[in-house]
């Protein structure tokens, strides 16, 4: 009976003799690299555990724990709307005491200006915030780190806020759509300058029109804030294009003290107009 030769496992045309003296498989001349004794494979002559089967799962399960802030945005958003929509007198009393009136920010209490971008008013609403912050949160997170994202949200929320307190009526106002519209005009102006490339066109187009439906939206329904669009929309776009210019041993520092100015700002808009 004829024995099959044996073939490099790596380059299943070529008939060889050698073997990995650490492994056993058989290798060719190519693929064989001298070691302390013997020979090795590529994979281990590498460092150890170079090459591994990685599943895609569980590279799902790194980049939700890599984007820990928009995960918990998320979740307290849903959770808050839950609250709200099936436990009525909870509710009510939420949003009360932490809705956007303009006329009780004037009294004194400014941190609705906060508060109430974690409200939303029906499934729409919330859903389509949501959605936005799960497309666009982790990259932006993953990109910048978690604390500059962070300050990012909040400064956009609050410049939201306070353009609303400044010319938006006196009509009470929930939703997270100023931090949102924040996170667009970071991500807006971070693929400006990648626009020539395929892909840096595609998201740089899919945002413009984004941005456009739903600034164009309050012409149609005219119970939207759209003031509070613009305020975080501007934020976005000024932090971002301060972070771009920093440069510094601690980046991460200086882009979250950045974006926390920028949310001083805003602060000040909702509390002294």
């Amino acid at each position: 009976m004829t024995s099959q030769p044996t073939v490099c496992y790596r380059h299943p045309d070529r008939v060889t003799r050698l073997a990995c003296s650490q492994c056993g498989r058989p290798i060719c001349a190519e693929c064989s690299i001298d070691a302390a004794v013997g020979q090795k494979c590529p994979e281990c002559a590498g460092p150890a555990q170079r090459t591994r089967v990685v599943r895609a799962a569980s590279i799902a399960h790194a980049d939700r724990r890599s984007t820990p802030l928009t995960l918990a945005l998320i979740v307290i958003n849903l959770v808050l709307f839950a609250i709200t929509e099936f436990v009525p007198d909870a509710g009510s009393q939420i949003l009360d005491r932490f809705a956007h009136s303009p006329f009780l920010v004037e009294q004194g209490e400014w941190w609705r200006g906060i508060t109430a971008a974690f409200l939303h008013a029906d499934l729409l609403h919330v859903g389509f915030n949501m959605w936005a912050l799960w497309l666009f949160g982790p990259s932006l997170e993953r990109r910048w780190g978690t604390a500059p994202f962070g300050a990012l949200y909040l400064a956009a929320a609050l410049m939201g806020s306070g353009l609303y307190q400044a010319i938006g009526g006196r009509a009470w106002a929930i939703g997270a759509s100023g931090a949102i519209f924040g996170l667009f005009g970071a991500l807006l102006l971070a693929t400006y300058r990648r626009r020539h490339t395929p892909m840096g066109s595609a998201v740089f187009t899919q945002l413009l029109l984004l941005l456009g439906i739903n600034l164009l939206l309050p012409l149609a329904l005219p119970r939207i804030a759209w003031q509070a669009h613009v305020g975080g929309l501007v934020a976005g776009v000024v932090i971002a294009f301060a972070w771009e210019r920093l440069h510094g041993p601690n980046p991460v520092l200086q882009r979250t003290i950045v974006a926390l100015c920028v949310a001083g700002a805003g602060l000040a808009l909702l509390i002294l107009v």
